[in-house]
C-alpha cells in the first residue's frame, strides 16, 4: 500500500478559515512538518503529533524531510499557511519528485487546498478580484528583478487586476518602491489599492487607499496588496463605509 504525504494550507490565519478537510487530515496526522510560523497557526489536537520545525528558506529540505518520513511510514501534513499551491511547499514537493524520480517511489502526495491571503483581503473590502487579475511574487530571491520587472509591466499594459505577494521585508525595502514607480508608468493613480496585514491573526489591519498614496513604509512579509485595474471601483456608502469592486463587465 502506497504511503501518503499530506500537503495543505491554512488559510492566513483565522481558525475558522482551515477547512474541514484540512481539519480532518491534520486531526489523523502522526507528524506535522513545517516552517514554525505556519506550525504555530495549527489549532491544537487530541492527537498531538510530533512537529517538525523548520526554517523559512528551506523548502527544498522541508520537503525531503516530509517525504522520507512518509515514506517510513509516518502519516505526515506538510503544513503551509494560505494555500499550499501558491508561493508555497506543493511547488517544492514536486519539484523534489521530479528531480529524484526514484527516491519516494512509494509515496503519494495529497494537496488540500485552501484560503489564500489574496482571497481573504478581497473579502474584506468588497470583490475586488471581479474580473480577469493575475498573482506576482515581489521577492527576487528565486528569480531575478529583471523578470519581476517584465511580468509587472505586461501585467499592467494587460490591465490587469493584481495580487502582490511578499512584498518587502526587513532586508527588501526597494523593491515595493520600484514596482510603485512601475506600475504608476502604466496605470492612473487613483486605483483604488487594498494593503492587507496579518490577515486572520492579531493586528489584523486593512486600508483602502491609491495607488498614488501607498506608503512603502508600513509595508512587510505579512502584507499582500490588490491594485485594481482601470475598472476597479472603490464607492462610499451612504453610512459612510466603503467597498472596493471590479465589475465582471470589463471594458476591452
Amino acid at each position: 500500500m502506497a504511503h501518503i504525504l499530506t500537503v495543505l494550507g491554512l488559510g492566513p490565519g483565522a481558525r475558522e478559515w482551515i477547512t474541514p478537510e484540512a481539519s480532518e487530515a491534520l486531526g489523523a496526522a502522526s507528524d506535522l512538518v513545517g516552517y514554525r510560523t505556519y506550525l504555530d497557526l495549527v489549532p491544537e489536537l487530541k492527537n498531538t503529533p510530533r512537529r517538525h520545525v523548520s526554517g523559512n528558506r528551506v523548502e527544498i529540505k522541508r520537503a525531503r524531510e516530509a517525504l522520507d518520513l512518509a515514506a517510513s511510514g509516518k502519516r505526515v501534513v506538510l503544513v503551509t499557511s494560505g494555500d499550499p499551491g501558491i508561493f508555497a511547499m506543493a511547488s517544492a514537493v514536486y519539484e523534489v519528485l521530479e528531480k529524484e524520480p526514484s527516491s519516494w517511489p512509494g509515496v503519494d502526495v495529497r494537496i488540500i487546498p485552501g484560503i489564500s491571503a489574496m482571497q481573504a483581503a478581497a473579502a474584506r473590502v468588497g470583490a475586488p478580484l471581479g474580473h480577469d487579475f493575475c498573482v506576482i511574487s515581489l521577492s527576487d530571491i528565486r528569480k531575478p528583478w529583471e523578470v519581476v520587472e517584465n511580468r509587472l509591466v505586461h501585467a499592467a499594459r494587460g490591465d490587469f487586476v493584481l495580487a502582490l505577494y511578499n512584498p518587502a521585508s526587513k532586508t527588501r525595502r526597494e523593491q515595493i518602491k520600484k514596482a510603485i514607480t512601475l506600475l504608476l508608468e502604466h496605470r492612473s493613480g487613483a486605483v483604488p489599492v487594498v494593503i492587507a496585514q496579518n490577515l486572520g491573526r492579531a493586528g489584523e489591519q486593512v486600508l483602502i487607499t491609491r495607488l498614488d498614496k501607498i506608503d512603502p513604509d508600513i509595508i512587510d512579509m505579512r502584507t499582500v496588496l490588490i491594485i485594481g485595474s482601470s475598472q476597479s471601483r472603490e464607492v462610499e456608502r451612504a453610512d459612510g463605509s466603503c467597498f472596493v469592486y471590479s465589475p465582471r463587465s470589463c471594458g476591452g
